[in-house]
């Protein structure tokens, strides 16, 4: 029985160094908001500061995302992704110099939040190139009979990735201090790079080297344009984060209402991960056989429910499982559009398509997150997380009577 599930992981050499190489990126990108939140909290007391934090990100990982999906498809994935390891590895230790005590002396806290602002950006302009590049070299690992399953393998390792970076980053913040999480994080990307090394290059998958940037960009817009359960999905799923994120005021919870420390604060940004996590891993095992639309629609009102309850909760261990199941719920969603996604798009527009992907689905995470920091700003903590809660649900309404193809898809 071990063998058999440990087979079903492991389908070649090369996509397990990709996998191990990517739990080590992702929980030590992930480490990063739990301890610029709580740095930026602690020094400015400002929730817009919060918001601004994630549009420092979204800016950039924007405005570059059709251009670099084009880049992408064009270059060595294989060496686009190792400049991109080594470029985040760079601005993390910056992150580290900015966040030391010594630096806060030397500059003041004005300069320290000013220069996280900056280095997040920079991180935004990495993240344009290695997102989309992430998810088209994993189809050159794989046979095209394992592709779903490498994908919905991929997910999980994300989220596995993804709960384990916060918590840890939550618990170091608790127990030793900024400087040593960032020293982590840094470890943690420098032995993904050499694990991701291992890995041969592959050969380039689009050879029309004599087209220009934009009309790469066109044939991207048209295709998802084209594919309208693929549109719908991440349209919709777009929608529902701006809204209905609640990770931005994630500190504010943590310190203002549930009175909790840093390490409640890493717990509560694992919560939702840990959630993705477990419904992808029972979906992969038990992966759904019809009515995919009407159960995507359903599971994006499922989060927005769970984002009322925690936005009411004084509770940490209720806020805690209203974060889980929200995962729990957005986690179907991840698995039905990353499925979209693997079966309708060919491999020469891998790189396209992940960049307008990453528009709607990555980048309204730091949207949201500034929406999430102005609306807090303007309405108070509660009442934002509320406002976004019934925003998504009222989207979901609108969506069931008025998007019948979405509701309808099936593959």
């Amino acid at each position: 029985m071990f063998k058999k599930k440990f087979s079903y992981i492991i389908i070649n050499r090369e996509f397990t160094w990709f996998i191990l190489s990517r739990i080590l990126f992702i929980a030590a990108l992930r480490m990063s908001p739990v301890l610029l939140g709580w740095e930026l909290y602690e020094i400015t007391g400002s929730k817009l500061a919060l918001g601004v934090l994630g549009l420092s990100e979204v800016i950039p990982a924007i405005s570059l995302a059709l251009p670099a999906g084009v880049r992408v498809d064009r270059s060595n994935k294989h060496k686009l992704i190792s400049i991109c390891l080594i470029a985040y590895l760079c601005l993390i230790t910056l992150l580290l110099v900015i966040t030391t005590n010594w630096f806060r002396i030397y500059a003041g806290n004005k300069n320290i939040e000013w220069g996280i602002y900056f280095l997040v950006f920079c991180t935004g302009v990495v993240r344009a190139y290695s997102s989309p590049a992430l998810n088209a070299f994993l189809a050159q690992l794989v046979p095209p009979s394992s592709l779903v399953k490498a994908a919905n393998i991929n997910s999980m390792s994300w989220l596995l990735a993804a709960v384990a970076g916060p918590a840890l980053a939550g618990l170091l913040l608790g127990y030793a201090s900024i400087t040593i999480a960032f020293s982590i994080s840094g470890m943690l990307i420098l032995c993904a790079i050499f694990l991701f090394r291992i890995i041969q290059p592959k050969p380039i998958s689009w050879q029309k080297k004599n087209n220009r940037t934009w009309d790469g960009v066109r044939e991207g817009l048209k295709f998802v344009y084209h594919q309208k359960a693929l549109l719908g999905a991440i349209t919709l799923d777009m929608i529902a984060v701006l809204f209905g994120g609640a990770v931005a005021l994630l500190p504010v919870f943590a310190k203002d209402i549930l009175h909790t420390g840093p390490e409640g604060l890493g717990w509560l940004m694992a919560a939702t991960y840990l959630g993705n996590f477990m419904a992808i891993a029972w979906l992969t095992a038990s992966p759904l056989k019809n009515k995919q639309g009407r159960v995507f629609i359903s599971s994006i009102g499922g989060f927005g429910l769970c984002i009322l309850v925690f936005a009411l909760s004084k509770n940490f261990w209720l806020s805690f499982i209203a974060l889980f199941a929200s995962g729990l719920f957005d986690g179907v969603s991840i698995i039905i559009r990353g499925t979209i996604f693997q079966l309708f798009v060919p491999d020469e527009m891998r790189g396209r398509v992940s960049a307008v992907n990453s528009i709607f689905v990555t980048s309204s995470n730091e949207l949201g997150q500034f929406e999430s920091g102005v609306t807090a700003s303007l309405m108070g903590t509660v009442p934002a997380v509320v406002f976004g809660g019934s925003m998504t649900l009222l989207i979901v309404i609108f969506s069931w009577l008025k998007a019948p193809k979405l509701k309808n898809f099936e593959y």
